[in-house]
């Protein structure tokens, strides 16, 4: 995308350079870094033409350059500008350093799309704050946690409270349970079955399932067998790889919904959402990606939004300014209501979307859901479970 004057995008050797037109001499200069893996695997050809319900469809970067290209007139108004520079980092080392040059170089923020151990080696590597766009662990928010890291990514407890919250609405209270035996799928099914004991629901059975090319693990991916034997209103399916859950829908023994990581999925954007101003927002960057908006970009563009609010309120800093701006930022996500970060964890309050894949169903918080302040801390922890030591 070609920026413009109150963006600029210094992307190094694995970026082609962007042409930057001209700015005036006496704007004020917010720099930001992204840091990115380099040769990620979630962006391979082959995950991103399967197009999996919640995994990445393409680079974060698209969706920053188009909500900082928004925010032009806004930035150009304030007599500010936002100048962004990637770094591909290889190892966990690597992200560090690349942390510590940045802020040598006068960063006032920094954005990360890495694993959850290197985005703890980020943010404990400087004293800027961090934005963390894509590693939804629950422990970066809880025992995890730091003063400085804000999340736009919604957390994974965000997502189960969601899927609970619509399971509860519809009386649809039994749930079997299916759970893979990836890396993370363990700690994503005890996220969910929290959130299923915080809505009242049941588990009548929990059964592991696997993928494999060994003909005599072949029962432990057949369907009709693993959905057998047990009644139930709802299957909800783990699996952090996609490729099982995908296949789910429609071959239950039972004809009963799914939901999880296949069938009804919530996630924090879908390109077909149609309310608040949200299909004007999806085409304008699919004009400028040519592709759909997934759910990841819609954190990267809420990031720069973000940057162009600091920006306009402490330019200059210091360090604390810029942590300070983040945390009371009243953002526009084109979700039909503000948004803030929360104060004990840093994490955006943000509605879920509900959705199949075609189009939105429902929106989470379900109606009827109700909470002493502000019912969006309906979905993830809250402050009362204390979940998150240090103090903001």
């Amino acid at each position: 995308m070609r920026m413009r004057a109150t963006v600029r995008w210094c992307a190094g050797a694995w970026l082609a350079a962007a042409l930057i037109a001209p700015v005036a001499a006496d704007a004020a200069v917010l720099k930001a870094t992204l840091i990115t893996p380099d040769d990620d695997p979630r962006l391979e050809r082959s995950r991103i033409e399967r197009a999996y319900l919640g995994h990445s469809g393409g680079p974060l970067s698209e969706g920053l350059e188009v909500a900082l290209e928004e925010a032009k007139f806004e930035l150009e108004a304030a007599g500010t500008e936002v100048a962004l520079t990637a770094t591909p980092a290889a190892s966990f080392e690597a992200a560090r350093a690349a942390a510590v040059a940045a802020e040598k170089n006068g960063a006032a923020v920094l954005l990360t799309d890495l694993p959850a151990d290197w985005t703890l080696a980020v943010a404990d590597a400087v004293k800027l704050p961090v934005l963390n766009l894509s590693d939804a662990s629950d422990r970066l928010r809880q025992q995890d946690c730091r003063a400085r890291m804000f999340h736009l990514v919604p957390s994974e407890r965000m997502r189960s409270d969601a899927l609970a919250q619509t399971l509860v609405s519809r009386k649809w209270n039994k749930l079997l349970l299916l759970v893979g035996g990836g890396p993370q799928d363990a700690l994503r099914a005890a996220t969910a079955q929290a959130s299923i004991k915080r809505y009242g629901l049941q588990v009548v059975a929990s059964k592991p399932f696997k993928l494999s090319a060994d003909p005599r693990e072949r029962d432990l991916a057949n369907p009709l067998l693993l959905t057998a034997g047990n009644s139930y209103d709802a299957v909800w399916v783990v699996d952090s790889d996609g490729e099982f859950a995908r296949t789910l829908p429609y071959r239950t023994v039972l004809p009963r919904p799914v939901v999880g990581d296949g069938g009804l999925v919530a996630l924090a954007w879908h390109a077909q959402f149609e309310r608040y101003g949200a299909p004007q927002v999806s085409r304008r960057f699919a004009k400028a990606a040519k592709r759909p908006m997934t759910a990841h970009d819609w954190s990267a563009w809420m990031a720069g939004k973000t940057l162009a609010a600091v920006a306009i309120a402490a330019p200059k800093g210091p360090n604390a300014a810029w942590a300070q701006a983040i945390a009371k930022s009243a953002l526009d996500g084109s979700k039909g209501t503000g948004l803030s970060f929360r104060a004990w964890d840093g994490q955006l309050r943000q509605p879920m979307l509900l959705t199949d894949g075609q189009g939105v169903i429902a929106q989470a918080p379900a109606e009827g859901v109700l909470h002493a302040r502000n019912v969006l801390d309906t979905l993830g922890a809250d402050a009362p479970e204390k979940l998150c030591p240090n103090a903001r």
